[in-house]
């Protein structure tokens, strides 16, 4: 039998870094230079959190778990939070910016 975690933990890792923190940093940049409307930073207010739930839960799925399934359990919901906060920063930012022009 083969062992998914061991992808598991690189995939969740991965998009953690690239779908959650990399876009969160790219709208908080936009609202402080002013390069965005001004409603955009409010959903920052529900982004960061859910970003930072999504590295907790990664590093308790990469560390904490003895068991298989507690840590793809964990691994599993940081994807899902990550998608969420996507979701919310990057698809309100259209949203706002589509709504404004």
């Amino acid at each position: 039998m083969t062992n998914a975690l061991g992808p598991l933990r690189w995939y969740a890792g991965l998009a953690v870094v690239f779908f959650g923190l990399i876009p969160a940093t790219m709208v908080t940049l936009l609202v402080i230079g002013g390069d965005t409307p001004g409603q955009v930073g409010f959903l920052l207010i529900g982004g960061i959190p859910l970003v930072l739930a999504a590295v907790v839960m990664v590093v308790r799925g990469l560390l904490g778990a003895a068991e298989p399934e507690v840590a793809a359990r964990r691994l599993n919901l940081a994807m899902a939070l990550t998608a969420g906060a996507d979701v919310l920063l990057l698809g309100g930012n259209a949203l706002i910016r589509m709504a404004g022009s």
